[in-house]
């Protein structure tokens, strides 16, 4: 096979040592200036550029990098920026921040934009708001910036952009224009960011879409051809060649109109994009490049050449070897940096792995025909990497329709814990972590390390937890946690005591702005061999005589949220972590916790793109995994389960279908919208919608608080609703959490004397 060229769509931008969070925080603390901020940026993005032409990369990205958000840059980039972030005296950065997570000091006292579950991914995006006055405009120079910053070191790259109709499509829009009443502003100033990069030098320009990947009505793509038939022609003029870009499924619903529009270049994904292949082999446009989206930019694992090569002969075979471009599949921002910063794990581990590095030589070396590696690949998957678990397979085997079902009714349920608990009115909870203070990371460093016991280690949390519950009980809370001290990550805990996991170091990954997270690696069967919180949680009670909240996570989150097997299910694998912590609710109740917290904060990150596969592809195991785990608990034990940052209005009802006895949801950010969709559906579980955002540093008033309560008891039954933050306090400093969570408690009060 012919030499071909190369493409990736974008780049990890955290840094290989997790530079710019740490850089980011210190900004935040007033410990660096805005300049040191952007010299550390320069060095990454100088780091990712020389990684890819070092390793050949023929169409090698710019304007990937973002300090927060891509969609957020975008946004400040065309000046579609909310009055409120604008008029505050702060630098633009800063305002930048502002926007994202939110501000109170002297300079004002803002809330940040909401934040949603990018597509398919564990990674969140901003999300901009549009109202009636707004106009795209050129108000900021980072794509040149960033081209320029690579020109100079001797890289030619393409710059790319968040395209209009992505943009658009998921913007928020606050007065009676639509997306459509802003196509004449977009699309010219798009084109004039084309123009300045054509003067600066570049040769190409790319638009992201991958809101092509959805479902698109006639309305919808009516939307994107009038901004792509005069976007193309003002390209060209400005003497750049047009590349479209998408990427997380196919566009089988535009696919003819892309064609037919006249791009120099035409991304699509070949791995999750179902039809993809289909698409082309029905025609594709002469001189028009093919960026084939091969190589898995979401998951770790070694591409199999053998399979990759025959896709690829198919592709060629459609639309011409002359014309055909291998590339990833999406951004390598979902992946870690390097498999070669992994120093603890064997050889014989690693060999299966490739991260963000290792993936550009595997480009290199498909698109090469490179034999000696093509030989190595194919000993590398002839024989099974782990053998199955007979007693895992077992139990697989003689699950029943009994396994998923919970007795006696929620609603029957309900009366039982009334009399069981005994709570007021507006119970108050909070989600389960508080702040995980320096002292605290020091401690678990220093036992993971070997420099303290392991009774050291358990006497500084129970110090910890004994002082948590304290604060709780002296705050008001009506339902206590214990504060996990002993966490690092909600995933990454569990799945290290697990059997059938693997752990990095240093596979970090973006969540959010500073947000990293390092997943776990789904590597064999998956098995419980011993109590993971049991006792953490029953020292925790012994504290206190409220009800302490056994916190766990939840079968479909431990999945989405770890790098999965791709030669099992991920229905299979969902089963085997549910059995796991179905062992772990059992133990707890056995041991006198009432109240069990099993989080499922990723529910909707996996959901299927296109509404037609939401049920037989995702939801049809996905709910059934998670009753799994709490089907055979008494009915006097209270089930809460929790969901974060996604859209959830559109699946309330499978929601209620996990037949959870409380439900706590983030809402505060996207304005508690999600209160319609609940009062619609008639939504039974007991339910408290987020009353404020724990990942901005600003703390809410007691009125404000009260406004959110009053606000949900409109759409909600209040015999129904609980009052918490919207999610985990770990991220927060221990001042502003107390006092939030004292004006919390004031707030519920002050609504139950209403009454």
């Amino acid at each position: 096979m012919s030499n071909k060229k190369t493409s990736v769509i974008g780049f990890p931008r955290i840094g290989k040592a997790r530079e710019l969070k740490f850089a980011s925080e210190k900004f935040f603390k007033g410990e660096i200036s805005e300049a040191e901020l952007q010299n550390v940026a320069a060095d990454i993005r100088q780091y990712g550029w020389a990684k890819q032409k070092a390793a050949g990369i023929d169409f090698i990205p710019s304007n990937d990098f973002s300090f927060y958000d891509n969609v957020l840059d975008t946004a400040f980039l065309f000046g579609i920026v909310p009055e409120r972030y604008k008029n505050l005296d702060l630098s633009v950065l800063e305002k930048y921040f502002a926007a994202a997570h939110g501000y109170q000091g002297e300079k004002g006292d803002v809330k940040a934009l909401p934040m949603k579950k990018w597509f398919n991914t564990n990674y969140h995006y901003i999300v901009p708001e549009i109202d009636d006055a707004s106009e795209f405009k050129v108000n900021d120079s980072k794509p040149v910036q960033e081209y320029n910053e690579a020109k100079a070191a001797g890289i030619q790259t393409v710059p790319t952009l968040i395209g209009s109709y992505t943009f658009l499509r998921l913007a928020r829009y606050n007065g009676q224009k639509k997306a459509k009443d802003f196509v004449a502003s977009a699309v010219a100033a798009y084109a004039k960011v084309a123009e300045l990069l054509a003067a600066a030098g570049a040769e190409w320009i790319s638009f992201a879409e991958p809101a092509l990947v959805f479902d698109v009505t006639a309305e919808e793509k009516e939307l994107f051809k009038s901004i792509y038939v005069e976007l193309i022609k003002k390209v060209r003029v400005a003497g750049l060649k047009v590349a479209l870009q998408t990427y997380f499924g196919d566009i089988r619903d535009v696919y003819q109109d892309v064609v037919a529009l006249g791009f120099d270049a035409i991304g699509l994904d070949f791995v999750e994009g179902l039809k993809s292949l289909e698409l082309v082999k029905s025609g594709f446009p002469k001189n028009t490049l093919l960026l084939a989206g091969i190589v898995n930019g979401k998951n770790i694992w070694r591409a199999d050449f053998a399979q990759k090569n025959a896709l690829l002969a198919e592709i060629v075979s459609a639309v011409g070897a002359e014309n055909v471009v291998v590339g990833t599949s999406c951004s390598l921002l979902h992946v870690p940096y390097t498999v070669a910063a992994e120093q603890k794990l064997p050889a014989e581990t690693l060999r299966h792995f490739a991260f963000a590095e290792e993936k550009l030589v595997e480009l290199a070396e498909i698109a090469s025909g490179d034999v000696n590696a093509l030989e190595k690949n194919k000993a590398l998957f002839a024989t099974p990497r782990v053998q199955a678990n007979a007693k895992v397979q077992a139990e697989l085997a003689a699950l029943t329709a009994a396994d998923f079902e919970r007795t006696p009714s929620r609603l029957k349920r309900r009366e039982v814990q009334k009399a069981e608990f005994k709570l007021p009115a507006f119970p108050t909870t909070t989600i389960g972590s508080f702040p995980q203070t320096a002292e605290v990371r020091a401690n678990r460093a220093a036992f993971r390390k070997g420099e303290i016991s392991k009774e050291q280690y358990v006497e500084f949390n129970q110090k910890k937890i004994a002082e948590c519950i304290k604060l709780q009980e002296e705050i008001g809370l009506d339902v206590i946690v214990h504060g996990e001290f002993e966490r690092n990550d909600m995933v990454e805990y569990f799945g290290s005591k697990i059997d059938g996991f693997v752990f990095t170091q240093n596979a970090w990954v973006q969540s959010y702005g500073t947000r990293c997270v390092k997943p776990p690696v789904v590597w064999g069967d998956i098995s419980r061999s011993a109590p993971i919180t049991v006792e953490w949680s029953v020292f925790a009670q012994s504290c206190t005589k409220k009800p302490v909240k056994g916190m766990l996570t939840g079968p479909v989150t431990i999945l989405n949220w770890s790098f999965p097997r791709e030669d099992v299910s991920l229905k299979v694998q969902a089963q085997e972590i549910g059995f796991a912590i179905r062992d772990e609710v059992l133990d707890l109740e056995k041991n006198g916790i009432r109240v069990i917290q099993i989080d499922e904060a990723a529910l909707r990150e996996k959901l299927p793109l296109r509404k037609s596969d939401w049920h037989k592809e995702y939801l049809d195991w996905a709910i059934p995994a998670f009753r799994l785990v709490h089907a055979k608990v008494k009915p006097e034990t209270q089930i809460h389960t929790h969901m974060c940052y996604s859209e959830f209005n559109d699946i309330v009802r499978d929601i209620d279908n996990m037949d959870a006895d409380v439900i706590t949801f983030e809402a505060s950010r996207s304005d508690l919208k999600l209160l319609d969709a609940l009062n619609e559906a008639k939504f039974e579980t007991q339910v408290g919608p987020g009353v404020y955002d724990i990942h901005s540093p600003r703390v809410p008033s007691e009125q404000e608080i009260a406004d959110a309560l009053h606000k949900i008891i409109a759409k909600v039954p209040q015999e129904n609703v609980w009052v918490n933050p919207d999610c985990g306090l770990k991220t927060r400093g221990e001042i502003e959490t107390t006092a939030s969570l004292k004006n919390l408690v004031a707030a519920a009060k002050k609504l139950r004397n209403e009454k």
